[in-house]
């Protein structure tokens, strides 16, 4: 397997392919709330109707600032920008009734209506306002275009930054409540993952306009070696192994097994046929980066009632005695992707507006150290260095990244040190079977910044929208994290009232 590679989760058009492939040699796993597979093995009965959500949803365009930190005249130029409001439960702005905006991250505003529940499912009860705001660059709010006219565009992908992202939200967020004439209804955003991290800063920048923060599986210590490079592969490897001892020792011996086969006459033939592959393996890293990225698509969705890890390994420890290696590792594959007529190795390769747009994120501010050593995880070595990434980056786009950013910007280092007297209300839960958890505040920080955990819990569960199927301890998560912010809004409405008399 090729060092530093880490292939990104999710489905692409084949247009693109040639383009990602010769972009950058290190691919940061996408920080999506959830994953078309995860959803794939839902119970059918979980699954929220597209239309019984979209009716109650009316979308709206605001003509957004393309730069908000300089006073250059192109800087005045305005485009787009998706959000979209449900107010079926609202109390109004007589009761000054709160809202609850979802800040988009990586992807379209419509996969994240379709999933991310928490503001709809709580709404009744807090008569709230639900506002899903879309991120810059991504679905219908890309500057003057298309997402693929504007990434070649070298001074506009610079206006492509969490911070101007998360300024666009400032602004929306207050036209928003002129808009509703709702001046004293509190604010709360909520984000997953990449968006996790936006509603965590977007509390610390502007605690004017967010009264808090609910930060889900949002690794804000991934950044700057706080966190231990190998900690994402640690936890899919955990996650394995607490499944299952045999299971994971089967896919720590493939590796190895793989790349002896390959090497054999006609080697590369033979791994072709026995996985059913779509095409004829080139090498066999293609076959073992696919393998990587389905083993850690399944830890870092690891959802109830399904449980894809388990899921995986009922198919390797289930196969007839006798199966070789490679025989348990193609049945884990059959358990887990379906039995097919073959299997595309290249099904988590394929670039989409969404991939290209992360991929200049992560090659520009949000550079996310992942790697790992010899030994230290089920999988074979691939260190991350920062120097071979900084080269591709700038080979690609011109420019190297800027890995010290995030932390000079937002902070990290010393985290509780620094927040324990500075910042307030923000909740960043989190699943420990999710590999990005690795990178989470797992620790409260003050009084009001607080860790809510979960150890069967994995990335950004908390968020989606309720089941019938969902378990007590996730049931009991989402209660505590509704309980926390119903106390920082008692607390606002008494302020409001003492300002008042």
């Amino acid at each position: 397997m090729t060092p530093s590679r880490v292939l990104l989760f999710q489905f692409y058009p084949l247009l693109l392919l040639p383009l990602l492939l010769q972009s950058v040699s290190h691919k940061i796993p996408r920080l999506s709330p959830h994953n078309k597979e995860a959803l794939i093995l839902r119970n059918p009965d979980d699954v929220i109707s597209t239309s019984a959500i979209s009716k109650d949803f009316k979308t709206h365009f605001y003509s957004q600032t393309l730069d908000h930190f300089n006073y250059a005249p192109q800087s005045y130029a305005t485009f787009r920008q998706r959000y979209v409001v449900n107010s079926k439960y609202w109390g109004g702005p007589t009761s000054n009734s709160p809202i609850f905006a979802y800040l988009g991250a990586e992807a379209p505003l419509d996969e994240d209506q379709e999933v991310i529940g928490f503001l709809n499912d709580n709404a009744p009860h807090f008569k709230s306002l639900s506002v899903y705001i879309e991120h810059r660059f991504y679905g219908k709010s890309v500057p003057f275009g298309k997402m693929e006219d504007a990434m070649k565009n070298a001074t506009l992908r610079g206006y492509f930054s969490s911070a101007q992202a998360i300024a666009d939200y400032a602004e929306i967020l207050l036209h928003v409540k002129h808009k509703f004439a709702a001046h004293y209804s509190p604010i709360i955003v909520v984000g997953g993952s990449y968006g996790g991290k936006l509603a965590s800063w977007f509390r610390l920048k502007y605690p004017h306009i967010a009264l808090g923060a609910l930060a889900s599986s949002a690794p804000v210590l991934y950044f700057d070696n706080i966190t231990p490079q190998n900690g994402y592969y640690s936890i899919v490897t955990k996650d394995f192994e607490e499944v299952s001892k045999n299971c994971y020792q089967t896919i720590k011996n493939s590796w190895a097994e793989i790349d002896k086969v390959a090497s054999k006459p006609k080697g590369l033939s033979i791994l072709s046929q026995r996985f059913k592959t779509c095409s004829h393996l080139n090498n066999s890293d293609e076959l073992k980066d696919f393998l990587d990225t389905m083993y850690s698509v399944a830890a870092q969705y690891n959802h109830p009632p399904t449980y894809p890890v388990t899921v995986v390994c009922k198919g390797i420890d289930g196969a007839p005695a006798g199966t070789d290696v490679i025989g348990r590792i193609f049945a884990g594959v059959v358990s887990y992707r379906g039995n097919r007529t073959c299997y595309d190795t290249n099904a988590y390769n394929y670039p989409s507006e969404t991939s290209v747009g992360w991929e200049w994120q992560t090659c520009s501010e949000i550079v996310i150290p992942i790697g790992r050593g010899e030994n230290d995880t089920m999988f074979p070595a691939a260190p991350f260095d920062l120097h071979e990434f900084a080269k591709s980056c700038k080979d690609f786009y011109g420019v190297p990244p800027r890995p010290h950013w995030i932390t000079t910007y937002y902070g990290g280092h010393d985290i509780k040190l620094v927040l324990n007297r500075f910042g307030s209300n923000i909740i960043f839960s989190n699943g420990l079977r999710d590999p990005y958890s690795s990178g989470g505040v797992l620790e409260d920080l003050s009084e009001s910044i607080v860790a809510v955990t979960t150890p069967k819990g994995s990335h950004c569960l908390d968020i989606l929208y309720s089941a019938k199927t969902d378990p007590d301890w996730l049931i009991l998560q989402r209660k505590r994290e509704i309980e926390i912010i119903e106390g920082w809004l008692k607390t606002y409405y008494s302020d409001l009232q003492a300002l008042k008399r």
